[in-house]
This record gives structure tokens, sequence and C-alpha cells, in this order.
């Protein structure tokens, strides 16, 4: 299914409108999390309150499934997937490296999405006819790096703490065998996946808000981006994404132990 381009700008600007005038000021934080630290901001809240409201005048039919407001008309064929700040915690740290992401799922398939970092002015999309990007340096097609050696790639996690017992050792082994291993900026290194200045990114215990709008981005990008095991990423979960199958092979292959 193809999606406007145009549409997808217009819910960048509308989720930026409410982002932006709020990034680096020192608004409310809340936390979401008992015993631990889950952050909201009234930016997340209001940005997905205004996406949703271009959905449903757009697309009165769809569903749409949000991190903040939660879920209507998800049994639907169509449902869009909304994380209104991905990397809240790089908001809330002044760190420009979260962003919207917005996807739509049809029959569980994710197929169109987008990832919008509005303070650095970019756009990452796909609408069913490749991946793109609009920003600095002008509009141009995306598309993966063809790496496809452990011991040539670039590879991201959120953090290795996130690994624990048995598969903290799995993904040590996974970082000795990479050429270069970073941490953090969230949905930002999967959109590098797709850019072609990242070769693999793993993030274990990930929401389907988290990825469903990447999903479409980094394979029509000619990515791949799967379960740990292999499997459709749309629900979430342990999330591998890789620049070309072999590399996708040789990570999984680590993985597993």
């Amino acid at each position: 299914m193809m999606v406007d381009a145009e549409f997808m700008r217009r819910i960048a600007r509308a989720a930026a409108a409410e982002t932006l005038p709020r990034f680096r000021r020192q608004g409310a934080v809340a936390n979401k999390l008992a015993g631990g630290f889950d952050p909201v901001t009234e930016a997340d809240q209001e940005a997905e309150r205004a996406i949703r409201a271009l959905i449903n005048a757009e697309f009165p039919g769809h569903g749409i499934l949000g991190e903040e407001h939660g879920s209507e008309n998800i049994s639907n064929s169509h449902v869009w997937v909304i994380d209104p700040i991905d990397g809240t915690r790089a908001f809330i740290s002044g760190l420009p490296v979260w962003g919207t992401l917005v996807g739509l799922t049809v029959d569980g398939d994710a197929v169109a999405g987008l990832m919008s970092q509005p303070f650095t002015g970019e756009l990452f999309y796909a609408d069913g006819n490749g991946s793109h990007y609009e920003g600095p340096g002008g509009p141009r097609k995306l598309s993966v790096r063809k790496t496809t050696s452990l011991s040539d790639a670039t590879m991201f996690t959120t953090t290795p703490a996130l690994f624990k017992g048995e598969m903290r050792k799995r993904y040590d082994e996974l970082e000795s065998k990479v050429q270069l291993a970073r941490y953090g900026t969230d949905c930002y290194a999967f959109a590098m996946v797709a850019a072609g200045q990242v070769d693999i990114v793993v993030d274990p215990g990930l929401k389907p808000y988290d990825i469903v709008a990447l999903i479409p981005v980094i394979e029509q990008a000619g990515g791949i981006v799967t379960t740990f095991d292999g499997g459709p990423a749309e629900n979430g979960g342990d999330v591998i994404a890789a620049a070309t199958p072999e590399l996708h092979k040789a990570a999984m292959a680590v993985l597993a132990g």
C-alpha cells in the first residue's frame, strides 16, 4: 500500500509543533514505572494527540495504537502505530537523537512509516515505493550499506545493560566481533541503518510502537528487521536490524549461542 508522502510530512509537522517548543525547556517529567524510571512528558502526550487527530480525520476507518493514549479499533485491517517521542530520555537530556515514530500496519504487516527528528530538520520515511530522506543536504532515496562481514560492521544498541544473564554474554561476544560498537540514540540508530551509516542494531524488549514505523524504512532501503529468532518484529520483542542478509545471519548465530 502506498501512503502519500505529503500526509507523512503533515504528521511530522503536527508532532513538531508540540515537541519542538518543549525541547530543551525545563518542562514537567512524569514517571510511568514504579520501581524504575520510564519518563513521559507533556510533549509526548500532546504530540500523540495531534497525530491521532490527523489520522482520524484522514482515515476514520483505521485503528490506532499509541504509547501514551492507548488503542482504538485495533481489530481493523489498517492500524497506525505511534510513538510520539521515541527516546524520551534523550529528549529530557537535551540530546537531538529522539524522534517521532508513526507506522502503518495492514493485516499485521508494517507497510509504511516515518521517523521525524524536527530539531535537526530530518524526515526518514517509507511510503510503499522506497525509503526516503528529506532534510539537510537535500532529498534522496535511502539505501543500506553492503557490509557483509561482522568484522567490518558498525553496530548500535541502546545499552548493553538491557541484556540480562546468558544473553549479556552473547551480546558481549557479538560486540567483540564488530568493528565499531556504539550505544544510545534509540530510533536514530535504526534510521541510520536505512541511511547506510550503521550496519546492525540490536535492541531487546521493544514494544510495537518502538519498531513498527522503522521496519518499512529499513526494509524499503534494502535491509532486514526481525526478532532475534528470525520472526516478524511488528509485535516488538528482541529486535535485530541488519543491512544485509549475510550480516543478519551472522549476528543471529552469535545471539543464538
